[in-house]
């Protein structure tokens, strides 16, 4: 991928992160396989249960990338939110955007911190304001840096070519992970 693409992500991402943190929630993890040099779409997580199904649905993110027979992948998470629904320890910054560009040669972890800021009581809303969003300074690129297991799992079976005996494995991927509730949004330019 060249540098404005994975630049356009980032922005794009905290973009989301903004505007998700001022609604009062943060966006769900998000898988975005590439082809060429050339963004397939965005799928986010289906709606989970804590524990186990968390896991398998965030997991699950790379069966779009396999069906699409992507190259390279980038996911996009928080670490609190993925610590509280898979039921496991934090790791590395909190709150924090994680992205994480890998290829089947490897991955490099990207992290944005930021601060979740709450007006003060008594300012001009009674109702009270929702926190707003303010970026820390951005950790160095981690080569091969830790990740969750969920997400190490979604990266690890990107690149596993899926078996499906059907003449259109990736639309009908696109269509069964709809059904199971993932949001799926492609590139209008993404031609497979």
């Amino acid at each position: 991928m060249d540098t404005n693409t994975w630049d356009t992500l980032v922005g794009s991402m905290k973009s989301a992160y903004v505007k998700g943190v001022g609604e009062g929630a943060v966006p769900r993890p998000v898988i975005m396989p590439l082809v060429r040099g050339e963004l397939v779409g965005l799928v986010w997580v289906r709606p989970t249960k804590p524990g186990a199904d968390a896991l398998t649905g965030i997991a699950a993110l790379s069966n779009i990338a396999a069906a699409a027979g992507a190259d390279e992948v980038v996911l996009a998470w928080e670490t609190r939110e993925v610590a509280t629904a898979c039921e496991l320890p934090a790791t590395g910054p909190s709150p924090c955007l994680n992205m994480v560009r890998a290829t089947p040669d490897g991955h490099v972890l990207h992290q944005f911190p930021y601060d979740e800021e709450v007006p003060p009581a008594g300012s001009e809303d009674p109702v009270g304001s929702p926190a707003a969003l303010v970026w820390k300074q951005s950790i160095a690129p981690r080569p091969d840096g830790e990740l969750p297991p969920p997400v190490k799992a979604a990266v690890d079976y990107a690149f596993t070519p899926m078996d499906l005996d059907h003449p259109n494995p990736f639309g009908v991927t696109v269509v069964l992970m709809e059904e199971d509730g993932y949001t799926v949004r492609l590139a209008e330019g993404f031609d497979h």
